[in-house]
């Protein structure tokens, strides 16, 4: 670790600073990777495996769950140093079940290295890896590992790179050798051969382009070359003049397509054998953006809080602006809450008040510092472009925090996806309620994926999330972390009910006399279906097209909150309601008995006379499965899909293995995992991710429909008869 403590000094170039996040697919070799990273720049003195032999495992996957089970399930921060440059890494989980921690850190990453398995290729989670790159305007290289892999085809990844992703991408080096015979690289910028030699591949030794690949390497060179003049105007002058570009031309072209995303650098190599690693850190020197590079924007809002102005941040290293950072990420730590921060703006020193803008709190930040997973070194200033951590500040993720002085400042919240799955809990001994409300008020708190309410009626605590795994890592967590067993029920899928026709129109009065002053409001209008919603399923819009003073201005708001909470509970099943708009085109007031109160009840009433005309009907959960086995099962899989109502969307042939893509309800892959093992004699894997809701099979409506109607008639006969 002698290395990590000379960061400690403050690197006040800020064009030595890059910021990534390694990301991929489930099992592509992201953390091993890192690790590989962490041994070539001497933050680590010793290489360890995700699933070691020496019971150690990997630096980054140091929770006891994540050694146990050879999956990272919470993204980990760390740094280092090469070749004068520092660099801020975040590995991340490849599972869909943790995406919030990948949509967390690509947030506050500047760019990110998208690993590819040379077997795999593109997956499932690649491509929602990809969307959040997206989302966030984070450009990448790709690196294809695993290359020393039966099955690895490199050629092929490339080409779903371009198809499935749409990326502009081009090798920028070809392996010489796969499966057993990978021995090196060929980098076609300097058009050489790098063989990785030493017990770690520590040793580089360079060599001519081997005679029998001259040829290809020319033809991959001169595909480089034509790609980037679709992107450069640079290199696309000097093709028209038939010119070789030299190397620093065709690096200064690479680095300004990959920074503006027009185009994607791709490296290859093997973590796991030690080959291929130390050009891709070059590569993230040469072809990334330092913190300069990336514009990123923040809200500024007046003193009397109605005028927001867009504004640009300047992140110089220095006084000179007011500090800006966002939290990202927290944890529970020794001396308290841990919040990650990633510094965009000025600097800010260890003793020094922020304020966080979203509550207005301030707050003096008594200890700085800087992360290498669940280790930390305390520092005396973090300056724009850093991520470093706050200790015993409470915040919530992706509040902002400015220094004292500062105007009000406010970045852009993370996204945060919906559950799909719920589960009732409680904790097995009654003395562990306190600790059980601690974790539920922890995790909480860490992750925006995982929510908890109580069921109004059974009083169950209910936990959602993500997926199954997603829901028993927090219950193996309560035990471990606060020796608090839980006890749960069956899982239930998140259905949704929305409008079964385009529009169904209301009209409500509500009108009550009880002596005194009374109640009275009317509304008119209709409930659509938002077209709009297959972008996002979960959409509600209010929109009032009332003309005149038939409703009083005042009144618009109540009316407006009282649509947003009678959706929390739909008609047929109890479920949300959601892909609906409330328009309201007029209605009816009296001076004296109109209220808040009234209209919030007339609208209570409206959307359940427009639910009940508009023929509702039940949305649910679709996830896109992704299944990988040897060939001779691909029967057994294609009925194990179809005995769950599933749709095959893609089926790629190769050579021993065969990967086959489906669309399954949510609802009917409970147990999937144990049926794949058995129908594959345990050789098949499967991952799956959301893919969109979908209306319901009937015979699905018709038992959520039973299951809600039903307790209510009971209670209604037990009502009777308790009267008599």
């Amino acid at each position: 670790m002698n290395n990590a403590r000379t960061l400690s000094t403050v690197e006040r170039d800020v064009s030595k600073i890059r910021n990534i996040g390694i990301s991929a697919h489930i099992d592509s070799g992201k953390t091993t990777l890192t690790e590989r990273i962490l041994f070539y720049t001497g933050i680590i003195d010793s290489m360890h495996e995700v699933r070691g032999k020496d019971g150690i495992g990997a630096v980054m996957d140091f929770m006891e769950l994540e050694q146990q089970r050879g999956i990272t399930i919470q993204s980990a921060a760390t740094y280092t140093r090469w070749k004068q440059h520092n660099i801020n890494i975040i590995d991340t989980p490849g599972h869909i079940d943790f995406t919030v921690e990948v949509e967390r850190a690509l947030r506050v990453l500047d760019a990110a290295v998208l690993v590819l398995c040379a077997v795999g290729g593109v997956q499932s989670q690649t491509l929602t890896v990809n969307r959040q790159m997206e989302r966030y305007n984070v450009p990448c290289i790709a690196f294809i590992n695993k290359l020393d892999r039966t099955g690895a085809k490199p050629y092929s990844v490339i080409e779903q790179l371009k198809s499935k992703l749409n990326h502009n991408a081009a090798f920028l080096q070809l392996p010489i050798g796969i499966e057993k015979e990978t021995k090196g690289i060929i980098d076609l910028i300097h058009q050489r051969a790098m063989y990785f030699d030493g017990v770690y591949g520590t040793d580089i030794r360079y060599e001519d382009v081997p005679a029998n690949m001259r040829d290809l390497v020319s033809e991959r060179r001169e595909m480089l070359i034509e790609t980037l003049t679709e992107v450069n105007d640079d290199i696309a002058e000097i093709y028209l003049e038939d010119r070789e570009p030299s190397v620093a031309e065709l690096e200064a072209a690479i680095r300004a397509a990959t920074i503006e995303r027009k185009f994607t650098p791709v490296m290859v190599g093997t973590a796991l054998k030690n080959k291929g690693v130390q050009p891709l850190l070059d590569a993230v020197l040469s072809y990334l953006p330092n913190p300069t590079e990336v514009k990123n924007y923040a809200l500024k809002v007046d003193d009397d809080g109605e005028h927001e102005e867009k504004v640009l941040i300047n992140p110089e290293r220095s006084s000179k602006h007011h500090f800006l950072g966002l939290s990202f990420k927290l944890e529970e730590g020794k001396f308290g809450q841990l919040t990650y921060v990633r510094t965009y703006q000025g600097n800010l020193k260890k003793g020094d008040t922020v304020v966080n803008t979203r509550t207005g709190k301030k707050t003096k930040v008594n200890k700085l510092a800087q992360m290498h997973c669940n280790q930390m070194m305390d520092i005396e200033e973090t300056c724009a472009g850093d991520i470093c951590a706050f200790y015993g500040i409470e915040c919530s993720s992706g509040d902002s925090f400015v220094s004292e002085t500062a105007p009000h400042l406010s970045m852009e919240s993370i996204f945060v996806p919906e559950p799909v799955i719920s589960l009732a809990v409680e904790p097995r001994s009654r003395a562990d309620q306190d600790k059980f409300q601690k974790a539920l008020n922890r995790f909480t708190r860490e992750d925006p994926t995982f929510r908890v309410t109580v069921d109004p009626e059974s009083k169950e605590t209910i936990i959602s999330g993500m997926g199954e795994l997603h829901l028993e890592i927090y219950q193996q967590r309560m035990a471990r972390e606060y020796d608090c067993e839980v006890v749960s029920g069956k899982p239930k899928v998140a259905f949704r009910e929305t409008l079964g026709r385009e529009r169904s129109k209301f009209s409500y009065t509500h009108r009550k006399q009880t002596g005194g002053s009374g109640q009275f409001a009317k509304v008119e209008g209709y409930l659509e279906k938002i077209d709009e919603a297959e972008d996002d399923p979960m959409k509600l819009e209010f929109s009032n097209e009332s003309v005149g003073s038939a409703i009083s201005s005042n009144f618009i708001p109540p009316i407006e909150k009282a649509f947003l909470e009678v959706c929390d509970r739909g008609i047929i099943t109890g479920n949300k309601l959601v892909g609906i708009r409330f328009v309201l085109e007029g209605g009816q007031m009296h001076e004296v008995d109109s209220s808040e109160l009234a209209f919030k009840a007339a609208t209570l009433g409206a959307v359940k006379q427009a639910l009940e005309a508009g023929n509702p009907h039940v949305l649910e959960p679709v996830m896109t499965v992704e299944m990988i086995a040897p060939n001779e099962y691909q029967g057994n899989i294609t009925s194990l899909v179809s005995q769950r109502n599933g749709t095959i969307t893609e089926s790629t042939p190769g050579v021993d293995y065969f990967t086959l893509e489906a669309e399954i309800p949510l609802n009917l892959m409970f147990g999937f995992a144990a049926d794949l093992r058995s129908v594959t004699s345990g050789k098949g894997e499967y991952s799956m991710e959301f893919k969109t809701y979908a209306q319901a099979d009937s015979r699905v409506q018709e038992e959520l429909e039973l299951a809600y109607s039903g307790p209510k008639e009971d209670n209604k006969k037990k009502a009777k008869g308790g009267k008599r």
